[in-house]
């Protein structure tokens, strides 16, 4: 009893001479799945360090299994809600030793925490969200089309502001696990390719149209080596899934079918993952899978296309037809005249893609 007990206190100590780092990014599923190659690469290069992730709780599992890596859920409805919650939050935050804050949100919120992290000798730093350059890409006259820096980049730079530099050129991505059991009343033993799809975005600007994604769908599920899953979530995305899947039984859609801990494990089995600029492709990219993309209003340039991908696997829309794209950085922007930018981007084209990559694969 004795001795697990100086063992357990030898561990704390261990633990206390390591450099704690809290990490603060709250949503969206997309822009928190892009911290995630980062601070394992902080955590793999950086062995004095110990890293707290600060954010919501339905996102834990996109750190499952990175050492020295805590997570911290902020509980936005009830405990930290509000300005006195923001105030239980800081004080919840504080009794962590923190050595470093890195906000990667730089929002109101963590503005009020990183503000008061300083004002206790904590040294801390922001996100440069770049927003003159993402306004100088996206409007009307005299447009600046340039690839503007990566939010893996900015990421790289905020913590070089605390002293840590973060090499991410040579990622390594966690080894693919077992299938998980839930997954194998809807799945079996993978004996064919899998290509994962998924087809809707927050932003209908951003959505490639069902009736070409439905003739991508079919064209592939023609194909007796290829097995498809459909991923989305909430009733009105199951109903559309299912209207794409048709009777093509190599097609099964996913959503609402399993938690997202289940959904990541069999993302991890796919050879590629085709979708939206969306949180899909950016938790299939951190995961170290293919990801093929498909780009309307918005466009790679803005610095969001998915981590460590080949430029040609993301697929925009045709800028000779419609010279003003991007016309937005979220897509929460409609431009008249340029609601079907995105049936530029031919059927084909993604399925060529696709086959392309599973084939170079073999």
């Amino acid at each position: 009893m004795i001795h697990a007990f100086f063992i357990q206190q030898l561990i704390y100590n261990e633990v206390d001479k390591l450099k704690h780092i809290v990490i603060f990014r709250l949503s969206a599923m997309g822009d928190v799945a892009m911290t995630v190659p980062v601070i394992r690469a902080l955590i793999e290069q950086h062995p004095d360090v110990r890293v707290t992730v600060v954010s919501r709780l339905f996102f834990k599992p996109f750190f499952n299994g990175i050492d020295r890596l805590s997570f911290f859920s902020v509980d936005v409805k009830k405990r930290h809600k509000g300005f006195l919650g923001l105030m239980r939050l800081y004080t919840d935050l504080k009794k962590l030793n923190v050595d470093y804050f890195a906000d990667f949100h730089n929002v109101l919120r963590s503005q009020i925490i990183r503000a008061l992290f300083k004002t206790s000798d904590v040294k801390v730093a922001a996100l440069d969200k770049g927003r003159e350059g993402k306004k100088e890409l996206t409007r009307a006259d005299n447009k600046v089309f340039k690839q503007l820096p990566t939010m893996f980049s900015n990421h790289q730079i905020t913590l070089k502001k605390l002293g840590f530099s973060v090499d991410i050129a040579h990622p390594k991505f966690p080894s693919v696990p077992q299938l998980l059991p839930e997954l194998r009343q809807f799945v079996n033993e993978k004996t064919t390719h899998w290509i994962g799809i998924a087809p809707f975005a927050q932003y209908d600007t951003k959505v490639y149209p069902l009736d070409l994604m439905q003739k991508v769908i079919d064209e592939l599920a023609e194909n007796e080596n290829i097995t498809i899953f459909l991923f989305g979530g909430g009733e009105k995305e199951i109903s559309l899934l299912n209207q794409l899947k048709r009777d093509n039984e190599n097609v099964v859609v996913m959503a609402g079918k399993v938690k997202l801990d289940a959904e990541l494990n069999l993302i991890q089995h796919l050879d590629v993952m085709l979708s939206m600029d969306s949180g899909n492709a950016h938790i299939a990219a951190m995961l170290g899978k293919k990801v093929v993309t498909l780009w309307g209003a918005t466009h790679p340039y803005a610095g969001f296309a998915p981590f460590n991908q080949p430029a040609d696997y993301c697929i925009t829309a045709d800028r000779n037809k419609y010279p003003l794209l991007p016309t937005s950085v979220y897509g929460n922007k409609k431009v008249e005249g340029y609601e079907d930018a995105m049936r530029t981007i031919s059927p084909q084209t993604v399925c060529n893609k696709l086959i392309e990559i599973i084939n170079f694969d073999k």
